[in-house]
């Protein structure tokens, strides 16, 4: 069974910049990743210094030379479970055993039960205005049932349509969404016209079509948690598991970051939370090397000093 210092299980922004960290302190580290990163139909990455526009695929690539070239492993699989202790056991039979365990395996998205939207996921049906709106901005968008989303986008377009679908709203909130110039389409959506590959419209139950370019959505976050869960991590009451600020969670030597913990970390957002968690997994590190240090020199001095 190979032997790490730390395994990191999950490959994206907040995994990937935790293994940097980890390796460029000397720590043996290996990255698992099954390569399904959740920004994969996206094109590319904004608000990242540096990499605005860098396509995700290329951002991942690079980081994870990053990783090999500072004498860290990666690893081309799915976590299956992990033991206590700690032994990651891997769907194609392999087994790692790991000092201390980060957990960076992120979210995955639901989205409203509307017939195409998954389809345009990531192009131009959009959940993100900080990610996307600037790319769509001045077009026609709309907003499907999310209030917040239609009071916040407005700043990238005026022309904005916002769609309750099942959503009831009330005269109050009516009248905000008037206010910010959010006109509003009653009725339930029954589905997205596209045409050439580009979403034109969003069509009502009663067949009327609203022109639009981009649509955005609020996806039910749901964090990939269960190998945390399967440890005995404590979880919140949105089910979220419970960490401290550098990542750790109630289970001694296992640290968890990224949107696994945080629903609404972006790219670089996840990637500081990696950063965070790799300075205190190597601090971590050097008080169990301190106390191994120690008691190996009072064994050899007791030994010098009592001999058989």
């Amino acid at each position: 069974m190979d032997s790490f210092d730390v395994v990191v299980i999950g490959g994206g922004a907040a995994g990937l910049n935790a293994a940097v960290v980890l390796a460029r302190a000397r720590r043996r580290v290996a990255v698992v990743d099954a390569g399904e990163p959740r920004n994969a139909p996206a094109a590319h990455v904004h608000g990242f210094l540096s990499r605005d526009g860098m396509a995700p695929g290329r951002l991942l690539e690079v980081g994870r030379a990053e990783v090999v070239g500072y004498g860290g492993a990666l690893v081309t699989d799915r976590v299956v479970r992990i033991e206590p202790g700690f032994a990651v056991l891997l769907a194609g039979g392999r087994a790692l055993r790991a000092r201390r365990v980060l957990v960076a395996t992120g979210l995955r998205d639901e989205l409203p039960d509307v017939p195409g939207l998954r389809a345009r996921w990531g192009r131009d049906v959009l959940h993100c205005p900080y990610c996307h709106g600037y790319e769509v901005r001045d077009r026609p968008i709309g907003v499907l049932g999310s209030l917040h989303l239609g009071l916040l986008l407005p700043q990238w377009s005026a022309d904005t349509v916002f769609f309750p679908h099942r959503t009831e709203l009330s005269a109050g909130e009516r009248e905000q969404l008037v206010a910010r110039g959010v006109r509003i389409a009653d009725g339930e959506v029954t589905g997205l016209v596209v045409d050439g590959d580009v979403l034109r419209g969003v069509e009502l139950a009663d067949g009327r079509v609203v022109p639009r370019s981009a649509l955005f959505v609020a996806p039910r976050f749901v964090p990939r948690a269960e190998l945390l869960t399967g440890l005995g991590c404590a979880t919140d009451d949105a089910g979220r598991v419970r960490t401290d600020p550098t990542g750790r969670t109630g289970v001694p030597g296992v640290w968890a970051a990224g949107n696994v913990v945080d629903p609404r970390a972006q790219v670089v957002t996840a990637a500081g939370a990696g950063c965070a968690a790799a300075i205190a997994l190597n601090a971590d590190l050097v008080q169990e090397d301190v106390q191994r240090a120690v008691a190996a020199v009072g064994a050899r001095t007791r030994l010098a000093t009592h001999p058989h």
